[in-house]
């Protein structure tokens, strides 16, 4: 794929804020047009800093950013009658009703679809006639949706958008925001609930302390760590009772009490020689769980190498203070 193949194309991203705090540190991605980009990543890690430079809302203090083809800060007028943004909070005036936001903010957008429309994407038509300080804090954010969805954009920014919504609401929102893609939407997200990225995302972004710290598709990156068995040993039985690990596919294990963790990449393989000698033995596993590995292991073992690698990275630095005096 090649540059001009992607509609959203970050290379050496900076952001530096008022005292020298650096949230965004040298970060590249792309993302090709019809696709679902995740931006995860702990609190604070950098997302909606991210996010604002791709939106134009503020300038990058070093690399570059293009979006449709176009600087997104200096060309907004030629970038942001395409894209859609849905904040983390609207803001809409209080005192207006649904139908007369949604008036408003179509009133500002170029080529609008029907206000109507807008609200029945998003299971708001019945609630048109309620005033926006009257809305569930859910409704306030399927408000926030449609009025991104007005001007039918190209891009889709979504910052956090199912907070606040109840478990039907996020699947619903789901669905919505799936269909967008399959029409050709493309859509970046960011989002807190790792579900939500499984579910939807084509490819993610983990991000810590402002840099990209694992990135591909949801397998790719779920692929790197292991599945889990895990089950209390029988009384009498010893780990070394148990068929040899090894040959199980078992890459590790640990133990808590008289409970064994297993981890492998062969977990159909481990699972069946434990179960096979399981029933040979004539032994019962108890608080057996055998699970495949998911993106929030992935995203905590993630976290949890990053946190250490900038640790080490700063005790190397005091040391070498030290050193140096």
């Amino acid at each position: 794929m090649t540059t001009h193949d992607y509609v959203i194309d970050a290379e050496g991203l900076r952001r530096v804020y008022s005292g020298g705090f650096e949230a965004v540190r040298s970060l590249s991605f792309s993302v090709a047009r019809g696709e679902l980009f995740a931006l995860l990543g702990t609190n604070g890690a950098g997302k909606t800093s991210t996010l604002e430079l791709l939106e134009g809302l503020a300038p990058p203090s070093g690399g570059s950013v293009r979006v449709l083809g176009h600087d997104p800060y200096t060309e907004r007028a030629k970038v942001r009658p395409r894209v859609g943004v849905m904040l983390q909070e609207g803001g809409f005036p209080s005192e207006l009703t649904v139908r007369e936001t949604a008036r408003m903010w179509a009133g500002c957008t170029s080529g609008a679809r029907p206000v109507g429309e807008a609200l029945e994407l998003v299971r708001l038509e019945r609630r048109e006639d309620v005033r926006v300080k009257q809305l569930s804090g859910g409704e306030r954010r399927r408000l926030d949706l449609a009025m991104a969805l007005l001007g039918r954009p190209e891009i889709l920014f979504l910052d956090e958008p199912t907070t606040g919504l109840d478990a039907e609401g996020r699947r619903e929102t789901w669905e919505l925001v799936r269909e967008l893609r399959d029409g050709g939407t493309t859509v970046l997200l960011t989002t807190h609930y790792l579900e939500e990225a499984e579910e939807l995302a084509d490819r993610l972004a983990i991000m810590h302390e402002g840099r990209i710290a694992a990135e591909g598709r949801v397998d790719e990156v779920v692929a790197a760590y292991p599945s889990q068995i895990s089950f209390e040993l029988p009384d009498g039985y010893h780990l070394g009772d148990l068929p040899p690990l090894g040959q199980l596919g078992v890459t590790g294990h640990e133990m808590a009490g008289r409970t064994v963790r297993l981890f492998t990449g062969r977990l159909q393989a481990a699972a069946t020689g434990l179960l096979t000698w399981a029933d040979v033995t004539g032994v019962e596993l108890r608080g057996l769980d055998v699970r495949s590995a998911s993106l929030e292991e992935a995203f905590l073992n993630i976290a949890r190498a990053a946190k250490e690698e900038t640790k080490e990275a700063g005790d190397a630095g005091v040391t070498g203070e030290g050193a140096a005096r």
